[in-house]
């Protein structure tokens, strides 16, 4: 099903906003790490992964999600996290380490959760699979509604949790979806080094499971595509890989150049922000002075996180060893 002209605008505000958070965070974390790049400095130390570029590959699948929905991402959550309706307050704060953060600051920018979302994120590479597997195995064993989710990179695919997974949810045909974002750079490894299959969707008959591929990173198709994955889900028809062809647009982590990809590669790099606008406005869907009231709307927002995040207080000492759990 295509998407409604009010699911465009909605999905074309989710991508400006994912871009416009990552802007200015970018512009915050860079500000007190120069002239030499010391990633320990400045507010916002440690490795922050934006999603430039990724921004479509959230807006289209998560869309389509309700709320009994289970989602889990990976080490570039952003643009996962704005499309589900995280508070991005909340999601500054936590990557800015403050108190008012998702998790009190302790989680930082790799860890965002939010329960009231069915919204989770991990550093640990093809770690949300299992957990995303194993909600959708609780839902279909309770009766209840809710598929489970799971975003990661094209290099994440050579886990040994992939297979495990995968397998796993073929075998007791699981309402699972795996969203394999494929930018086609693990860090600085090329997939054509890495991986011995051109498209991971491939993998979907080795596990009894659908497999599709979408090409062209735009939020329309990715939710035509998302839905298909969706139906199949929800009526008991078990599992899909769905893999979509996107860009990094910056390195794998702020303070990367990517001295090891190739020029042309980078010059034939497509923007969905821009794109996404120009055919909407072709399209009659909105006008520039509507796209541009959406950008400055979405401006305002990420200021106004960056500027909560700035001035909220760090976690108490005395906070230290709250919210830790051992077995």
């Amino acid at each position: 099903m295509k998407p409604s002209k009010d699911k465009r605008l909605e999905m074309f505000e989710m991508i400006v906003t994912s871009r416009e958070f990552d802007d200015q965070l970018m512009a915050i974390y860079f500000a007190d790490k120069t002239p030499v790049f010391d990633m320990a400095g400045g507010k916002v130390p440690g490795e922050i992964h934006t999603s430039h570029g990724h921004e479509a590959c959230a807006a289209g699948t998560i869309m389509q999600l309700t709320a009994d929905d289970y989602i889990t991402c990976s080490h570039r959550p952003h643009h996962h996290a704005i499309a589900r309706g995280v508070d991005i307050n909340g999601m500054a704060a936590e990557i800015f380490g403050k108190s008012t953060g998702l998790n009190g600051g302790k989680g930082g920018h790799m860890h965002i959760y939010s329960p009231k979302h069915n919204f989770s994120s991990s550093g640990i590479i093809a770690e949300g699979m299992g957990p995303a597997a194993g909600m959708a195995m609780a839902a279909k064993i309770q009766g209840k509604e809710g598929v489970g989710v799971s975003f990661m990179g094209e290099a994440a695919v050579n886990q040994g949790a992939f297979h495990e997974v995968m397998n796993m949810a073929g075998l007791y045909n699981l309402p699972y979806i795996c969203v394999v974002e494929d930018n086609n750079w693990g860090v600085s490894v090329c997939k054509s080094a890495s991986t011995a299959i051109e498209r991971n969707s491939d993998r979907a008959s080795s596990y009894g499971a659908y497999g599709e591929y979408v090409e062209t990173n735009d939020p329309d198709d990715i939710y035509e595509a998302m839905g298909r994955c969706l139906e199949r889900a929800r009526s008991g028809k078990g599992p899909s890989i769905l893999e979509l062809k996107t860009y990094r647009l910056f390195g794998h982590m702020l303070g990367d150049p990517m001295p090891y990809m190739p020029k042309d590669e980078k010059d034939a790099f497509k923007d969905c922000t821009v794109d996404y606008r120009e055919k909407l406005i072709a399209e009659g869907v909105m006008t520039e002075s509507e796209a541009d009231a959406i950008r400055e709307r979405a401006k305002e927002r990420a200021a106004a996180a960056m500027k909560f995040a700035d001035e909220s207080a760090y976690p108490d000492p005395s906070e230290a060893y709250n919210n830790q759990y051992a077995s």
